[in-house]
């Protein structure tokens, strides 16, 4: 196996190896079948697609890219993990919107949905400023009960309750570049 896909010494699961549960080909299919339906969605409307840093960078730009309507692109940061591999159950605002949301239509685009407490923090958030409508897209949503009664509106792809890397997703900031969606082996 190539040196790259194991976990290195000092990381958490420092050995493990990691396994494509989904290939870049999947993950372009699937988000060209989103853009089209949020196209469908949108198409009378310029949203505003807001990625939540730094998880979504990869996938906000891919999607924008086959989206067949206009769309202005923010950005904003939380933090949730604080370092770690698990939520701390607390979300911080570290960076926030910059364009003016007062009445347009919201598409908040997450990599991964994992207990659903940064985008319950982030949809309250938003509120205060506003906007339209709010709508939420996510590449990645686990297959487990979520803490909160957010939904997104469109998903890429239902996971197991395991840790992922690749395609944004990261561990301390490590394995966000590799194109597919992998799983950490212990």
């Amino acid at each position: 196996m190539d040196k790259k896909l194991i976990v290195p010494d000092g990381f958490p699961y420092a050995g493990s190896s990691l396994k494509e549960i989904i290939s870049p080909k999947d993950i372009a299919a699937r988000i060209k079948e989103l853009g089209i339906e949020i196209s469908k969605h949108y198409q009378k409307s310029t949203p505003i697609v807001i990625g939540i840093l730094n998880g979504s960078v990869i996938f906000v730009s891919d999607l924008i890219r086959v989206l067949n309507i206009n769309c202005e692109v923010d950005f904003i940061k939380v933090e949730s993990y604080l370092g770690e591999i698990k939520s701390s159950g607390s979300v911080r605002l570290i960076k926030d919107i910059s364009l003016d949301i007062l009445n347009r239509d919201i598409l908040i685009a997450e990599d991964i949905i994992d207990s659903g407490l940064t985008l319950r923090y982030l949809k309250k958030h938003i509120i205060k400023f506003k906007p339209k409508s709010i709508r939420i897209i996510s590449l990645l949503k686990k297959n487990q009960h979520l803490n909160t009664d957010i939904k997104a509106d469109w998903i890429g792809f239902n996971i197991d309750d395991n840790f992922v890397v690749g395609y944004g997703l990261d561990i301390k900031q490590r394995f966000r570049d590799l194109p597919g969606i992998y799983i950490v082996k212990e």
